[in-house]
């Protein structure tokens, strides 16, 4: 049974991340969640650093059972591909090295399961993590809210990827 789970929102700038526990009756609790930010400006490889400091520092502190990360979409800028790829790559290296085990979403699925629709906004992914974890107000800023929504979601799946 998982007993928490770590979702992130992958960005080299800016990672989402939110940190849920399932609960009875409820999809879960909220227990974490917010973003890890990198230095604007600075060489990827330093950003890629901090990025994966902040990831072992996450799993560290909360000792999940999964992380749950939003795959890659397909950007019509392929370099904005390219970069999130690399983010993505630390955060699953980071949980690798961990011992804890990645479930891996689409960002459609991901909108699909927390809203309904799999073109859902921004905001509307807000409002449902707001419903569904029984919060006073959406989680911000949207990345740490889209963090949750991928927790969220390997919660609702039963840890079934799609």
């Amino acid at each position: 049974m998982t007993h928490r789970v770590l979702g992130i929102d992958p960005g080299t700038a800016v990672t989402g991340y939110g940190v849920v526990e399932p609960v009875s009756r409820r999809p879960g609790r909220l227990v974490e969640c917010g973003v890890l930010r990198t230095t604007a400006g600075a060489p990827l490889p330093d950003r890629l650093r901090m990025l994966y400091v902040g990831m072992t520092d996450l799993l560290a502190t909360h000792h999940p059972d999964v992380v749950a990360v939003e795959s890659i979409f397909y950007a019509k800028n392929v370099r904005t591909s390219l970069t999130l790829s690399h983010a993505r790559g630390v955060i699953l290296l980071a949980a690798a090295e961990a011992g804890v085990t990645v479930a891996e979403f689409a960002p459609a699925v991901v909108k699909r399961v927390v809203v309904g629709r799999g073109r859902a906004t921004k905001a509307q992914v807000g409002y449902m993590v707001q419903q569904l974890l029984r919060l006073e107000r959406p989680p911000v800023p949207a990345d740490a809210a889209d963090g949750v929504a991928v927790a969220l979601t390997y919660l609702l799946s039963g840890g079934r990827t799609r």
